[in-house]
């Protein structure tokens, strides 16, 4: 059993190490066909860091285990506000700006819901994922709209001293395939895991798989919060919630529809909605706008009180 442990780590390394030169070498690659620096950082690297959330899903949907698929997402997106933004808190206070209240918020709250909605029939269909995959393409055109508008000024990056393009590419490709073994290795090891300590998927995925692909993000925000450059965070993970509900699961279950369990549907997926509310209750106050270090404590019991009742 020792060996599945040590696939399974290897797994959740593979997928963090390959997401992250993925993420790299796009962006070299995005330079070199000078497009803009806002519209990458919107595009590029909100895909780049969904990856490693979508390819487990996908290996999830493939192989037969479709509350892995499903318990990622949503593990996934409540660890975001929960563990990421409550440990980047505890480092640093981090600023709630208006637009996160006004506009990215209520979107996160609109397509959680809308998947609230998916799941109440037990599956999320092809024509489900047709339409999350379409308002993903919206929201990436309001995205870019919306940046073009905040930065008329020079918005395409100098090249020079960038990584050159075949190297680019090259990492690229090595970075797919990366992805593609970590997804292998950790979906079919977490099976494994959670048949020897006889709990369900649902709870491995939404617990240890989760917080696995949720590490990139982690890692970012905490780096962030240590060099005090926190003024983004409240918005990227808002945007990584909305990414992953609408090109995660919208390509997922194009692929393959993804059946919604029991637990999901009536207890994780509403936890997600309360996560996203109080996420809200804590932005809202406009004297301040900001989440602070015991809020951040609050977010991380909660969370702990969550997993509980998930045993």
């Amino acid at each position: 059993m020792a060996q599945v442990y040590l696939l399974l780590f290897a797994g959740l390394i593979l997928l963090f190490v390959s997401g992250k030169f993925l993420v790299d070498s796009s962006v070299a690659i995005s330079r070199r066909l000078r497009i803009p620096r806002m519209i990458i950082g919107l595009t590029v690297v909100a895909f780049g860091t969904s990856a490693p959330e979508l390819l487990v899903s996908l290996q999830a949907a493939f192989s037969g285990y479709p509350e892995i698929a499903m318990g990622n997402v949503v593990g996934s997106n409540i660890s975001n506000i929960m563990l990421v933004l409550a440990i980047t808190a505890l480092i640093f206070p981090i600023p709630a700006p208006a637009s996160s209240v006004k506009r990215d918020w209520p979107i996160m709250m609109g397509v959680s819901l809308l998947l609230f909605g998916f799941s109440m029939n037990g599956w999320v269909s092809r024509l489900e994922g047709a339409v999350l995959v379409g308002l993903l393409a919206g929201y990436i055109a309001y995205l870019v709209v919306r940046a073009r508008g905040a930065t008329p000024s020079e918005t395409v990056e100098k090249t020079e001293g960038a990584m050159k393009w075949w190297v680019a590419v090259i990492i690229l490709l090595v970075s797919c395939a990366g992805l593609a073994f970590g997804a292998d290795l950790l979906v079919d090891n977490v099976a494994l895991v959670a048949e020897e300590l006889d709990i369900s998927k649902r709870v491995v995925s939404i617990t240890m798989v989760a917080v696995g692909t949720s590490i990139p993000e982690m890692a970012t925000s905490v780096i962030a919060a240590l060099k005090k450059e926190t003024d983004i965070l409240v918005g990227n993970i808002i945007g990584s919630n909305i990414m992953n509900i609408l090109s995660v699961l919208g390509f997922t279950s194009l692929v393959s529809p993804i059946s919604v369990g029991r637990e999901i549907a009536r207890f994780d997926i509403p936890w997600m909605l309360g996560v996203s509310l109080l996420l809200l209750l804590l932005m809202l106050p406009a004297a301040r706008s900001r989440i602070t270090r015991w809020e951040g404590s609050l977010m991380i019991i909660i969370y702990l009180l969550y997993i509980y009742l998930l045993f």
